[in-house]
């Protein structure tokens, strides 16, 4: 073992033991940024990049499952991405399905697709179904692959399903505009149900949310961190729960 391995993994197991597990976010949101950076600075394909970075999932997962986290949402692909050329768009989905597929198999995992359906291919669609369908009654974390995902096309999809269903009731319009309220908005998300994010992580460096979770993430804290996310390591995932653990969460107050 290298003596820089050595040290990383002695200071992680200090971070790691200084945390307070009843201080751990319940719910994380990740933005997994910089595949393709990642790649190019370190002389691969695109494809190889976003490989490296789904191979980090299962790294992850084990960290939020060792730590308490009982939810995380991970943002795969945008339905800005969806726009990309062929070449690249193809063989991205590719590895989102396979990663999907793996997440359904590990047996650990509640797969939950958020996101548009009708946006995807109908092979990216049936995979998700399966995933989602196979891991209904897996009692562990549960992870939302957000897939085809926008933050304004959830809520455009939320105000949409509230309009359909108050017509299915026969609702008047006065009646529909009594509903048209945070608490009913809340209930046709594509995260219905579910608590909203503590904390939202995005790698690469980027500080913004990019349209991720934009109704859910009213009070959640945010932690940017420079790394690429292929190359996103436990201490980095320890050093974004011990900062969220230190802040006084005041709800918009």
């Amino acid at each position: 073992m290298k003596l820089r391995d050595l040290v990383y993994r002695l200071y992680a197991r200090r971070v790691e033991g200084r945390l307070d597990h009843a201080q751990v976010p319940k719910h994380i949101g990740v933005i997994l940024d910089g595949n393709r950076r990642w790649a190019r600075a370190d002389g691969r394909t695109l494809e190889q990049g976003h490989q490296a970075g789904a191979d980090k999932i299962s790294e992850l997962l084990g960290w939020c499952a060792e730590t308490d986290v009982e939810v995380v949402t991970l943002w795969m692909l945008s339905t800005d991405n969806l726009d990309r050329p062929a070449d690249q768009l193809g063989p991205l989905l590719t590895i989102i399905e396979n990663t999907v597929r793996d997440l359904a198999a590990d047996g650990r995992w509640r797969v939950h697709h958020v996101g548009t359906l009708d946006l995807l291919p109908g092979r990216t669609q049936t995979v998700l179904k399966e995933a989602e369908q196979a891991t209904l009654d897996v009692d562990g974390i549960l992870v939302n692959v957000a897939v085809g995902y926008g933050g304004r096309q959830e809520i455009v999809d939320a105000v949409r399903s509230l309009v359909l269903e108050a017509a299915d009731h026969g609702d008047s319009f006065e009646e529909l505009a009594e509903k048209v309220d945070i608490d009913h908005i809340t209930k046709h998300l594509y995260t219905r149900g579910q608590p909203d994010p503590d904390l939202i992580i995005r790698t690469s460096g980027e500080q913004r949310l990019s349209g991720f979770m934009l109704w859910q993430s009213a009070h959640s804290e945010y932690y940017f961190c420079e790394v690429f996310w292929p190359a996103f390591r436990k201490v980095d995932f320890l050093r974004a729960l011990r900062d969220y653990a230190a802040r006084h969460r005041r709800y918009g107050n």
